[in-house]
């Protein structure tokens, strides 16, 4: 996969050349590409904004730059730009957004867009009901969502398949050595041995975690008997 982004400030993504991340880079299993549209104005100040027509507080990207960059690219894939009013970013996205090709990314500043830049895109997305000072970060977590879920990126391939949301509920604790530390001791059914009680202690708990945490989950899951069972089981503890 490609991911290219189009951003003021580039030297922000340094997260993502680290760690699994940067491993899946140097084994050439993604490739990143940062453009800075400033690089693409034309008056000799190099800016990339101006003054909102009509008037207002702060200053509001120009669509040129933006257009510029996003065509200077041999291809683009599609195009998602983060602002909050858009679809809020989930695991079901990062799964479909992981079959993609090639993704590219225009990261926000200031106080937004001029609004015909929005008519670039293919999606508008936010990770959230918040404000930050620029679509970098949020571009970098949808990112990291996404390429993680491809082929080699994780060092165990059932890792991204178990996780939290990746079956509608969360993920299940989880435990290692020591066995015992400080009276706190793992499970007895995590050193059994038996697999098939080990799943179902899992699934229980995994379940229990929603159930704790994030009950909207639960609304539109259709449960089984056993799963129903389970939260007549925690409703009475």
């Amino acid at each position: 996969m490609k991911v290219n982004v189009l951003t003021l400030f580039p030297d922000m993504f340094t997260p993502l050349q680290v760690s699994m991340l940067g491993r899946g880079l140097e084994d050439g299993k993604w490739d990143l590409n940062l453009v800075n549209f400033r690089d693409f104005t034309t008056d000799v100040h190099h800016h990339v904004d101006d003054s909102p027509y009509g008037g207002g507080a702060g200053m509001v990207l120009q669509i040129m730059p933006i257009k510029k960059a996003l065509d200077s690219l041999p291809s683009k894939g599609k195009v998602i730009i983060t602002a909050p009013q858009g679809k809020t970013f989930n695991e079901k996205m990062a799964q479909d957004w992981a079959k993609e090709e090639e993704l590219t990314f225009i990261c926000g500043h200031y106080e937004g867009f001029d609004q015909r830049v929005y008519d670039l895109a293919d999606e508008t997305v936010s990770i959230g009901d918040y404000v930050l000072t620029g679509g970098e970060l949020p571009t970098m977590s949808m990112i990291d969502a996404t390429v993680r879920l491809l082929p080699g990126i994780l060092g165990n391939s059932a890792s991204s398949v178990e996780e939290s949301f990746s079956h509608g509920l969360l993920e299940y604790p989880q435990y290692t050595r020591p066995a015992d530390f400080e009276g706190q001791k793992v499970p007895d059914v995590l050193t059994s041995g038996n697999h098939q009680k080990i799943a179902e202690w899992r699934h229980k708990e995994a379940l229990r975690a929603t159930y704790l945490h994030r009950p909207d989950m639960l609304e539109n899951r259709q449960l089984t008997k056993e799963e129903r069972n389970w939260l007549k089981e925690f409703e009475q503890n």
